[in-house]
């Protein structure tokens, strides 16, 4: 695919519109108006309607609106929160998270996503990073939140501030959150007793201001945080919308993947809530109970991982559910192996469309269609306004059909730039262009096919996983003299992380220690799950470690491994 420059105007060449699905349209006219708007449109005209059903507790659009604006108005009398002030909120699926992030949205202030499963000292750097005012979390955070400091109050809430009466009860017997003092942190329930509607709403320039502030690594290492703003948003939705030709249909949608996480917290919620549908919102994945909740309350589509996807099919009981309900997946931030994908259809009746995205893009550009062709491997079209390049990765230029090089977007979902980091937004946003630092390749209809990463991220299990982290937490142990983490072949998480370390002369530890280690100091997802000792790392000529050799060498290893188990 090429470019060809007229009279100063590049002209995208659009094979893909050839392929374009019968009835969706590339060309659309995206709304300037705040990413919370529909969401409010959609409880005046279904106020009954159910918009969030929380571990039994069904919370409907009308009540929704009106606890919305009762902890905005809390947040700007008891705080003084005002326009352009980041609210940290570290919170799974809940109720609570909806409230304080559209809150947030509607006095103008930006709600700032964290990764629940972040130790203290990841939690500090974002805090930080950000400049948060407050911070909300859950009781069963406060000691790690409260050890991060940073913030100049903090709001706390429970599991059971949304429970039903007896599971409530049980909840505070089983998970025993901590005491948290009232000197130290108020009740989230608290601020929306005492608050009526005296919310002073903000006035919004969708196209600057930021709605929320999720943070990614990229391929760079050091988390950044990705402004997304209310046009960037609301046009993502309504990409979603006119691709997956949804008109007034009426859905359940399985919330599973984190509001952290840039494709739950459009594809799956703001998507559903914007187009007001009934939320299921799960807190967290655990195959066995989500096998559960799809047989009890029927949701008829799933956005996902093929992380959860496997968990599912790998499941011993899954035969006892009925599963086919579900007819709509969308699934993203790994590669879908293409017999997972079949075998799941078959087991549940759904359509799976694969897709890609970064949360650069806020997240989706590319999907398979809905109604039309899909090619197992592929992620698809581009969305509706969504320009795609394929780049050479040395000279820049424009590469034919098949070609292999940079992935570059260019659409009104690519993100206003990192936060606080003019340097590195100048490095990926060119001329209107996103330089995503993926490899991919297009066919002549179109179709993406995503190679490699430019650079070494690990994902595994659909988080991204930043290796140079790891490294940096390596070099601290004592007995360490280099550090080198890759991400090696997992058959359920996609890839996971393995340390490859060199000891200083001398010095004595196991691999047991070095996990440990870890453990104190990484979030689970990115703590190495194997330690192989080296008396060196492979460098190039002038000293740099590289990693990228030491994660062919595993998948070799690996692959040498699978083909000696076929031939016994």
């Amino acid at each position: 695919m090429g470019i060809s420059d007229q009279g100063g105007a590049f002209r995208v060449e659009r094979p893909y519109l050839k392929a374009y699905p019968q009835g969706v349209r590339w060309e659309l006219e995206f709304p300037e108006v705040p990413f919370y708007q529909a969401l409010f449109e959609q409880a005046a005209k279904h106020p009954e309607r159910t918009a969030l059903i929380f571990m039994g507790k069904r919370v409907s659009y009308g009540e929704l609106v009106d606890l919305i604006d009762r902890f905005g108005a809390a947040l700007q009398r008891r705080y003084g929160i005002q326009k352009g002030d980041r609210v940290g909120i570290i919170l799974p699926n809940s109720p609570q998270n909806v409230i304080a992030t559209v809150a947030c949205q509607r006095i103008g202030a930006i709600p700032v996503q964290f990764n629940p499963l972040y130790v203290a000292r990841e939690i500090a750097y974002q805090v930080k990073d950000s400049g948060c005012r407050i911070m909300i979390t859950l009781d069963l955070f406060w000691q790690k939140v409260r050890e991060a400091g940073g913030v100049e109050a903090y709001i706390w809430t429970g599991a059971q501030d949304y429970l039903n009466f007896p599971l409530n009860i049980l909840y505070r017997l089983k998970a025993k959150p901590p005491r948290i003092p009232p000197s130290e942190a108020t009740h989230f329930m608290e601020l929306l007793r005492e608050s009526p509607q005296g919310i002073q709403i903000a006035p919004v320039n969708p196209r600057e201001d930021v709605a929320v502030l999720l943070y990614t690594g990229g391929t760079t290492g050091v988390s950044k945080g990705v402004m997304l703003t209310h046009f960037n948003l609301t046009s993502n939705v309504t990409q979603i919308r006119e691709w997956l030709q949804i008109g007034d249909e009426h859905h359940t949608t399985l919330a599973v993947l984190p509001m952290f996480h840039s494709y739950g917290f459009t594809a799956a919620v703001g998507m559903g809530l914007s187009c007001g549908f009934t939320l299921i919102l799960v807190p967290r994945f655990d195959p066995g109970d989500l096998l559960k909740t799809i047989a009890k309350y029927r949701p008829s589509v799933f956005p996902g991982v093929p992380t959860m996807y496997i968990g599912l099919l790998n499941h011993p009981d899954i035969h006892k559910y009925d599963l086919r309900s579900i007819k709509l997946c969308v699934t993203g931030a790994a590669a879908m192996p293409v017999d997972l994908l079949r075998r799941f259809e078959q087991v549940t009746g759904a359509t799976i469309m694969e897709g890609y995205g970064l949360t650069e893009t806020s997240p989706v550009t590319h999907a398979n269609p809905r109604f039309g062709k899909r090619i197992p491997g592929s992620v698809g079209l581009p969305y509706p306004g969504t320009d795609v390049r394929i780049v050479d990765l040395e000279t820049g230029e424009d590469l034919p059909p098949g070609g292999e090089g940079e992935i570059l977007i260019r659409g009104p979902q690519v993100m206003k730039g990192y936060w606080n980091r003019p340097e590195e937004t100048a490095e990926v946003l060119k001329d209107g262009w996103l330089y995503t630092g993926d490899i991919g390749r297009m066919d002549d209809e179109g179709y993406l096919y995503i190679v490699d990463r430019k650079k070494d991220m690990i994902i595994a299990g659909g988080f991204n996983i930043y290796p140079r982290e790891i490294d940096e937490v390596l070099y601290q142990h004592p007995a360490v003299l280099e550090a080198c983490a890759v991400g090696v072949p997992d058959a359920y998480r996609g890839e996971t992380v393995k340390a490859f370390v060199v000891l200083k002369p001398g010095a004595q530890a196991t691999e047991q220690e070095i996990l440990e280690f870890c453990r104190e100091r990484l979030a689970a997802y990115k703590r190495p799950r194997s330690v192989e000792f080296l008396p060196e790392l492979p460098k190039s000529t002038v000293g740099k470690v590289l990693r990228r050799v030491l994660a062919e060498q595993e998948r070799s290893k690996m692959e040498q491994k699978q083909k000696a188990a076929v031939a016994d």
